[in-house]
This record gives C-alpha cells, structure tokens and sequence, in this order.
C-alpha cells in the first residue's frame, strides 16, 4: 500500500513538473511570437536603380498662352488696314517683280527686292527694283554686271556697296548650286550671303508660297511689345518671332507680317504714334504714352491721307548679315 501510495505521489509530481514546463515553453513561443523583428530584419535596404544610373526630372507641363482680346485688337487692325493703301501695299516686296517674267526670275527679284529692303524705305527699294528691272534682273546678268554699274543701279539704298558685294555673291551660288533658281527651304535661304532668317521667311511666303515661320521687321517687333502680345518683352526680332511663333495660330502667320508692317506705317509709327486714331487705343496698354502731335501738311491725319504720312527713316538691320 505505501509502495502504491509513493509510486502515485511521484507520478502526480512528474506530471505537475511536465505541464509546468510545457506552459512556459507555451509562454515563450507566444512571447516569441508577439515581439517585434529585429530593425535590421524588419526594414532592409533597396539599391534603387534608373535608367543608365541618372534620375529623370519629371516633365514641367506649361500652360497654354495668350495675350487677352488679341482677337479683337487683330479684327481692329485689319479694319483700319481695309484700305490697303500703306506703302508696303504697293511697294513692298511682293509688288516689287516682273510678273511677266518666268517663274524662277520673279523668286530672284523678290530675293532681290528684301534683300535691298534692309535698312531702306520701301519707296527707295521700289525705284532700285524698278532700274534694276529695266537693266534685266537675272541672275546671268546680275553676274556680268560691272559693279560699279550695279552700285549706281542700287543706289541709294542703305548699305549699298555691301549689298553690291552680297548680291554678286549669292548670285554666283545661285547659279552654281541651285541651277540659276533659289533655294526652297529656309536653311538654305540663310546659307546665302546677306540673307537672314526674316528675309528666309518672307521669300518662302512671297516666292514659293509656302508658310515657314513669322517675318519679324523693326514694325513688327514694335507693335507686338506695345501691345502686349509677348508673355515677357522681347530684346530684338528674332526673340520677337519666336515668342509669337508660341501662340498665334499659324493661319496667321503670313497676313500678320503684312498687317503689322502697314499698320506701323500709317498709325503706330515708331516716334509719336497716333494713339488717338487707333481703334486700340481703349485696349493697348501702351496707348497714349507719346502724344500724336505728327499731322500731314494739309493739316489731316495720316489715315485720312496715308499717302503723304512718311514711312520709318529705315528699317531694322537685325536680319541684315554683315
């Protein structure tokens, strides 16, 4: 009985100290279970790897831009250029050709014609054109003209000896390189001595018909500043063009050359602009700044008689190649 008795006691000893040890084996695992990874198994590091090792800038979207109501101050322009009777109308470089001639002879005079143009009157470079026509305006005679000959032809247009030389020289390229005919493309416009990227746009417009970019003159360049139409005021043409380039729709851009040109002509002239006859003048942020105290002889406006207004002393020589 006590050998049973003992024998029992330790069995329930033992089983105590069994369950005793597995409740905190239990206790550790839980407790095991419950803590939190080690930092360094719990967060590793990411190589982060890009495209040839460089990190790409996101792409800065721009709005759209456009000056306000520039519709409405374009149809005004066009109103008051209805009459179509500035210079550049009936002197510029698009009347400035033989129209009888062949094809390949007008595209040479109206190169001829914008590259006279720089820094002279439209009057001057008309009554040049004109002598030179009457001579023949060819590129095969152009090259067996004495200089000095086509020098008295020319003049008195501005620069006019260097304009001798840059004549004789895209005349003997011309011939050389392009079979007598000019250049149908603005890169190789520009490649001509003399020749800058205004006078390539307005060739391209007037000689082939064809729409390559704004022609930006002295008039131009002025009326788009003071009408606000460039985001940031422009330095010089070719700023001028570009940042118009960036909104006008490009239907536009072969009229605005001709409207502006006219419209500095008559109304928005360089010194004393007659503000008070522009039908801007309510809109233009620069109206009004210089009193219109410029009047005709007669005592009329200039646009009531456009005729006897005169025409800028000179154009712009930014796109003139020196």
């Amino acid at each position: 009985m006590q050998t049973f008795a003992s024998s029992f006691s330790r069995t329930v000893i033992y089983n105590h100290r069994d369950k005793k040890t597995s409740s905190k084996q239990n206790c550790v695992q839980q407790k095991s279970e419950m803590e939190p990874l080690p930092l360094s198994l719990h967060r590793q590091r990411l190589k982060v790897e890009y495209d040839d090792d460089k990190v790409v800038a996101p792409e800065i979207k721009t709005e759209p831009w456009e000056p306000p109501n520039w519709e409405k101050q374009l149809g005004f322009i066009r109103e008051m250029r209805s009459r179509r009777d500035a210079p550049v109308d009936y002197m510029g470089a698009g009347k400035c050709f033989d129209t009888e001639a062949p094809a390949h002879v007008q595209r040479f005079q109206v190169l001829l014609s914008l590259m006279l143009s720089s820094q002279t009157r439209d009057q001057v470079t008309a009554t040049a054109m004109h002598k030179l026509r009457v001579h023949g305006c060819t590129v095969e005679n152009i090259l067996s003209t004495d200089d000095e000959i086509l020098g008295k032809l020319i003049c008195p247009v501005g620069f006019w000896k260097k304009k001798v030389k840059y004549i004789k020289m895209t005349s003997t390229k011309l011939q050389k390189e392009f079979g007598g005919d000019i250049p149908n493309s603005v890169e190789e416009l520009v490649s001509l001595p003399g020749v800058g990227p205004k006078m390539a746009h307005l060739v391209m417009d007037i000689a082939w018909g064809q729409v390559s970019g704004i022609g930006v003159d002295t008039h131009v360049h002025r009326i788009c500043n003071r009408l606000g139409w460039l985001r940031n005021t422009s330095k010089n043409p070719v700023e001028t063009g570009k940042a118009l380039e960036e909104w006008l729709p490009r239907d536009l851009w072969s009229e605005i050359n001709w409207l502006l040109v006219g419209f500095g002509q008559q109304i928005c002239l360089p010194v004393n602009p007659l503000c008070s006859l522009c039908l801007n003048q309510h809109s233009c942020p620069s109206a009004h700044k210089k009193s219109p105290t410029k009047r005709s002889r007669a005592g009329h406006s200039s646009l009531e008689h456009p005729s006897v207004q005169k025409t800028e002393p000179a154009e712009d020589n930014t796109d003139y190649k020196k």
